[in-house]
């Protein structure tokens, strides 16, 4: 990718208001790189609903500006990201998240990816809680026919989506963090095309903590625990 296009990232697609879901951003730069593995790395808060430039970089990532300021940047990432757990049963999931809207944290914000007022054709409802017995978080979803390209698959963007809000579960479940706290990086591997309209299980668990910082993988698996794509990601608190 060595020219550019512009691109304006719609409303309804945010995380925080005004502010667009991170894991969509991550996977609309990583379809754009030269790469099976890729790592995303956020700079600044990618606005919705205003024109920013996407272009290639010579290593064969990407990377997205606004008047010259480098927003977020996609690399081309070796090794094939944590290890994985076993997935939660189906029925573990489902648990989960139902445990988790009955009871959320404070702080909760309508984004595309976990926010508790989307339907299934309006947002991911990764609204992942913990599993007993285990030391991670998971949800059980069902991602509508409308999120859904003519090709009746998630596109990657998407699947990105669905690794990035089971880490912040993770940490404000796992670490006891607060709300508020942002991706700074996120670095993903698809494996295999994900259908909708099937159930999936999005799943987190922590792989360290320290001061602001928790870092995080996360995994997407059919009902059946077959593995559709796992991540690793960097998150980081706000200063107080």
């Amino acid at each position: 990718m060595n020219d550019f296009e512009t691109i304006k990232v719609p409303e309804h697609l945010h995380g925080y208001p005004g502010v667009a879901f991170g894991g969509y951003v991550a996977g609309v730069l990583a379809g754009r790189a030269a790469a099976e593995t890729v790592r995303v790395d956020f700079r600044r808060p990618v606005p919705t609903e205003q024109p920013v430039r996407l272009a290639g970089t010579p290593d064969g990532g990407c990377e997205l500006t606004a008047d010259e300021v480098v927003l977020a940047a996609a690399t081309p990432a070796a090794g094939g990201g944590p290890d994985v757990p076993g997935a939660p049963t189906w029925e573990e999931a489902l648990a989960a998240a139902e445990a988790y809207r009955a009871a959320p944290p404070p702080g909760q914000v309508d984004c595309f990816g976990c926010g508790l007022d989307r339907t299934p054709d309006t947002g991911l409802r990764l609204h992942c809680g913990v599993v007993p017995g285990r030391d991670l978080v998971a949800t059980a979803w069902t991602p509508g026919r409308d999120l859904g390209g003519a090709d009746s698959l998630l596109p990657g963007e998407l699947v990105w989506g669905a690794l990035d809000c089971p880490g912040n579960a993770a940490g404000r479940l796992l670490d006891g963090r607060a709300a508020g706290a942002v991706t700074a990086s996120l670095s993903a591997r698809l494996l295999r095309p994900v259908p909708v309209g099937a159930g999936l299980v999005s799943y987190a668990w922590l792989l360290s903590s320290s001061g602001r910082k928790y870092t995080v993988g996360t995994a997407l698996a059919t009902a059946d625990g077959e593995l559709y794509a796992t991540a690793e990601a960097l998150w980081v608190q706000p200063r107080s």
